[in-house]
């Protein structure tokens, strides 16, 4: 038998303590990938990926889903060309334009209604605008709220082979006001590692071979990487086909780089809210149990002797209930708590949500 006690509720700006604290608001840090992961060094594609689509993007799994038939996409890969080159089709000619449409649709998506490219930093310290990008967009169900700033790393392959890696991670830690614009924050793509989820190297953008490596978005989940400078020998050297009314393979080519890099870092951040419940449990109160046990014959003796003028009782779980006396929640201790007299205690139940 439940035994009941009222919570003491006061308004957010009173004086009076609340034994009810509404609102709480927590960031929480966790790995991006399946089960929690904080690294992914396998990836795989889909060969029943449909056919209607696998021109535009290509959707990146941790595990095979020929053999795991529970493989859920962690992100997908894209190439989007601003006049449709290195894809089928062309104005006036049969064909998707499947990169302009990628182009189009990050655009939308990113940049502000009186910007049509994506700018990048420049190594004169101007910016430049690319016909051509890579894209990296994270799966909604990996992603949850947003990309947690600093703690990612993405390896490609360079031109050497699998040995020779190009490291690419954002300047968040240099910029304490980055640029707010249609897709949330934006910080810098630029080459480095981190390590304990702090950066270890960096080179600033404007730095960099060719300018900036590329633009993240983490409110979005959103990697741009700047077309040409990966595409160049001192970089991912990614061959970019770039041919007019052409399909170029290059979203395939992109994925190969990523696969041989065999490394993708990364952990979100989530606003957690909560309510608290302080559960007070006073000196005289809740000294006495309701298991029959804890009685015994028809004058309702204690059990144990030692219980008499000094009652002691267990708690071993603490239930919210309505003003209508209907269960709402249940919290278990992970171990009971004796409870007499001389002890009292204050539970507190957090709900998150």
């Amino acid at each position: 038998m439940a035994i009941y006690k009222t919570l003491n509720i006061e308004e957010e700006n009173s004086l009076v303590s609340s034994d009810v604290v509404t609102n709480v608001k927590d960031v929480v840090s966790s790995g991006m990938w399946a089960d929690g992961a904080g690294t992914l060094t396998s990836f795989f594609t889909s060969s029943t990926q449909s056919s209607s689509n696998h021109q535009y993007f290509l959707d990146v799994h941790a595990a095979d889903p020929q053999s795991d038939s529970t493989a859920k996409p962690q992100f997908s890969v894209a190439y989007g060309h601003f006049n449709g080159s290195g894809s089928a089709g062309a104005i006036g000619v049969d064909g998707n334009r499947a990169s302009a449409a990628i182009y189009r649709q990050l655009a939308n998506t990113l940049l502000g209604p009186n910007e049509e490219k994506f700018s990048f930093a420049a190594s004169d310290g101007a910016h430049t605008k690319p016909e051509f990008v890579y894209a990296i967009s994270i799966a909604r169900q990996q992603l949850r709220e947003k990309m947690d700033p600093g703690n990612w790393e993405l390896h490609l392959s360079g031109s050497g082979g699998p040995d020779n890696v190009m490291k690419l991670i954002d300047d968040s830690n240099a910029t304490t006001n980055p640029e707010i614009n249609q897709g949330g924050r934006v910080f810098n793509i630029v080459s480095g590692s981190i390590s304990g989820g702090t950066a270890t190297t960096k080179i600033p953008a404007t730095s960099q071979p060719g300018g900036g490596l590329g633009l993240f978005y983490p409110d979005m989940g959103i990697l741009i990487l700047n077309g040409p400078v990966i595409s160049s020998p001192m970089s991912a050297s990614l061959s970019a086909s770039v041919a007019s009314n052409t399909e170029g393979g290059n979203v395939g080519k992109f994925y190969e780089k990523i696969e041989l890099g065999s490394y993708f870092q990364a952990r979100r951040e989530e606003v957690i809210s909560s309510q608290h419940y302080f559960c007070r449990v006073p000196n005289k109160e809740f000294n006495f149990s309701s298991n029959p046990t804890f009685t015994s014959g028809s004058q309702g003796n204690f059990t144990v002797p030692t219980f008499y003028r000094n009652p002691k009782s267990f708690i071993t779980q603490v239930g919210l209930y309505n003003d209508n006396n209907e269960l709402l929640a249940i919290a278990k201790l992970s171990k009971p708590l004796l409870k007499s007299y001389s002890r009292e205690a204050i539970i507190k139940v957090k709900l998150d949500f």
